[in-house]
């Protein structure tokens, strides 16, 4: 049995609910919409197999509608076959059924995607941030969030100050050149030897 088949499945059993299909690389991804993610993923499970989570993440698409994007991946352990579901969510609520349910391992995941990009999940058990502090004000893996950080302050508990990224050693320089000028590597060249001599040990 093949993803490609166990997709065709869940098309046929939630239709039009299924609606975007794409194979890639040997890869099956469904698009669901998050109002059926949790009726999908019990389908998935009970009657397809899919009896492993292997990741929930999240993918903002900003300036796009819907912005947001929930991935499922599952697979099935006695079939040895992965499947992807997504679910797209909008800016204003992006919020879609827990499936902690389902399976147990979406707790953390599930957190994780909350903290990070503030996506909510109903009926999870114990939606708390799992990273950063309870209270801190922002979700660092959204596009508007800036890669040297915001200061915030909550008292009583943490704070946070700009870090001071600029000419550090991994970070890229905005240049018109290609990626190999803006490696930071290159900026060092200089420094490094280009040739090196090997000495025998008699």
């Amino acid at each position: 049995m093949s993803a490609a088949a166990e997709a065709t499945k869940i098309e046929e059993t939630f239709s039009p609910d299924v609606f975007d299909r794409k194979e890639f690389r040997g890869e099956t991804t469904l698009s669901v919409h998050a109002t059926r993610i949790h009726d999908v993923a019990l389908f998935c499970r009970d009657t397809l197999g899919f009896d492993m989570l292997l990741d929930v993440c999240s993918v903002d698409h900003a300036g796009r509608h819907p912005r947001f994007e929930v991935v499922y991946e599952l697979y099935s352990i006695a079939k040895k076959i992965h499947l992807r579901l997504k679910s797209s969510l909008p800016e204003d609520e992006p919020e879609i059924d827990s499936v902690t349910d389902v399976w147990p391992t979406a707790n953390w995941h599930e957190r994780e995607v909350w903290d990070m990009m503030g996506i909510k999940f109903r009926n999870h058990p114990d939606l708390r941030r799992i990273l950063m502090w309870e209270g801190y004000p922002y979700h660092p893996l959204r596009k508007e969030f800036p890669l040297e950080g915001i200061p915030s302050d909550v008292p009583d508990i943490a704070f946070t100050e700009v870090a001071p990224l600029a000419g550090g050693p991994f970070v890229t320089i905005p240049t018109e050149g290609n990626t190999e000028v803006r490696e930071p590597r290159a900026r060092h060249a200089g420094e490094l030897p280009t040739t090196a001599t090997f000495i025998a040990e008699p």
